[in-house]
């Protein structure tokens, strides 16, 4: 099966459908050259892409940047010295193929800039693009990527599928928000490009309902599992049922509440993974070819973690994620916190793992999807926020919890499978934060299929993940990563204006 939720980047070396990789076709130009056809030499493609325009681009007069081109066809790109710099040269096409698949890329150096990042952007308009144009008039547009080359250097590249019905492109280098520096662009590089075959995924999550933990308990007492405490053996046998109902619904995914394979005990009972208590499940994954997120308290030496496993088809250990924020009882019980945030390939997509807690620390969900989660599982028994913020005893705000969840989905660009042990929030949720399966607290098991389909643009044209992520300004978060910044807890005093205003450190 191919995996949905594939970067861009992901597609670096993928081969066309002929099975071979041709050479960039590039498209030179020279001053006063005649438009420049390219050959899109793919097995289903028998169009040439026409660059039927290259001109200069300015949102007004006075941002006008400095541009020139010359005689090996790159194009030059200089700051005019204002703060009001913005523009550069943009590239039209016709020929495009509508559903056709299109690696676009160039490369710039650049020297004396202020923030390479900020300052140098690639878009595609998959139409016209005026050259004082700022917008993009709603038409579908796309980011490339940029990715560090060799020193004094950026590489712009991306594949994308080309909308249906569009039938030109406009290409556009933009130069902005640096008084100085000076870039030499490459012309464009277009190529066909296969496009992956994304399959839809399904995931169920199990779920203990007040009901069935009545009917376990009534039931005789379960045989002793071999090499487990009663207690442990008795979630073991519990959960083996419940994920083996599951199984009916033939999921690709399949994810359990939190911890909930352990005993009483801290130590004791904890399991060990790989080991008796996680066998069965093992079983379970190779039998019915499924991906399964089992929430263990584990035993590792001397170590206790509250941990995700992930289990693959095969029946093999794929991963283990360690509960790295800990709620207050867990905090002073000895339990050890996990160190990282690490994200498990997969044949259905990049899945990470988060768990309770983790969610309150918004980090946590944005650390999964910089990593490249495309599903973040959540085993979790509750959350402080979706309840009461009075004394008392703890209540569910399904409100509440419905919007965590679905703002953790749609910040981060990731699909949210949560599993909550007292079954009523159990729910899958998509990127655009629709709620696909939710438990009303009576269902075992919920299910849902995620489409093909990877992505969807908003209503501007753009394709939010790509929004998301190329927007950021990490060279503006050191407060993110400072430990002795405690945020509101310790603020520093205002000097000379409002705190946190933008010249009160002046």
């Amino acid at each position: 099966m191919n995996r949905p939720f594939q970067s861009l980047s992901g597609f670096r070396n993928r081969r066309l459908a002929s099975g071979r990789r041709p050479p960039w076709a590039l498209l030179c130009f020279i001053a006063g050259c005649a438009l420049t056809a390219v050959s899109l030499a793919a097995a289903d493609s028998s169009r040439e892409l026409q660059l039927e325009q290259m001109e200069t681009w300015a949102p007004r007069p006075e941002a006008a940047p400095v541009t020139s081109k010359d005689e090996n066809g790159e194009v030059r790109i200089d700051s005019n010295r204002s703060r009001l710099c913005s523009g550069g040269w943009q590239f039209l096409y016709s020929g495009l193929r509508g559903g056709q698949g299109y690696r676009i890329a160039t490369r710039v150096r650049h020297t004396n800039l202020e923030d390479v990042r900020d300052s140098l952007v690639v878009m595609v308009l998959w139409d016209a693009w005026d050259p004082n144009q700022k917008d993009t008039g709603h038409s579908p547009w796309n980011y490339l990527l940029p990715l560090p080359a060799a020193d004094g250097a950026m590489d712009f590249e991306g594949v994308f599928k080309a909308p249906e019905g569009a039938t030109r492109m406009t290409v556009r280098y933009i130069f902005r928000w640096s008084a100085r520096g000076e870039t030499h662009w490459t012309s464009p590089r277009i190529e066909p490009a296969s496009l992956p075959e994304l399959s839809p995924v399904t995931i169920s999550v199990v779920s203990a309902t007040s009901k069935t933990l009545k009917q376990f308990g009534q039931n005789p007492k379960p045989a002793a599992r071999k090499g487990l405490p009663e207690d442990v053996g008795e979630t073991v046998t519990l959960w083996e049922q419940l994920v083996r109902k599951a199984c009916h619904n033939k999921p690709q995914l399949i994810l359990t509440p939190e911890t909930v394979i352990a005993g009483k005990h801290l130590r004791d009972g904890a399991v060990e993974v790989p080991g008796p208590a996680t066998e069965p499940f093992q079983a379970i994954a190779k039998e019915h070819r499924t991906h399964i997120v089992l929430g263990v308290r584990e035993r590792e030496r001397d170590a206790v973690y509250n941990s995700a496993v992930l289990i693959s088809p095969d029946g093999a250990i794929r991963g283990v994620y360690h509960k790295v924020h800990l709620a207050i009882g867990e905090g002073l019980s000895g339990e050890l916190p996990g160190r990282d945030f690490p994200v498990f390939n997969t044949d259905i997509g990049r899945i990470g793992c988060l768990i309770c807690m983790d969610t309150t620390v918004c980090e946590s969900a944005r650390m999964m999807a910089l990593h490249g989660a495309g599903i973040i599982c959540m085993p979790i028994m509750g959350d402080l926020r979706a309840s009461r913020w009075t004394p008392g005893p703890s209540s569910f705000d399904e409100s509440s919890w419905q919007a965590i969840m679905r703002t953790r989905a749609i910040d981060n660009q990731v699909c949210m499978v949560v599993a909550r042990n007292a079954a009523l929030g159990s729910c899958i949720i998509n990127r655009k934060g629709d709620i696909l399966a939710w438990n009303d607290g009576s269902q075992e098991v919920i299910t849902a299929m995620l489409p093909a389909e990877d992505g969807f643009r908003l209503w501007n044209g753009g394709d939010f993940r790509e929004v998301t992520f190329l927007l950021r300004r990490p060279q503006l978060y050191q407060a993110y990563t400072d430990q002795h910044n405690l945020g509101p807890l310790k603020a520093p005093a205002a000097k000379n204006g409002p705190l946190n205003s933008p010249r009160s450190n002046e």
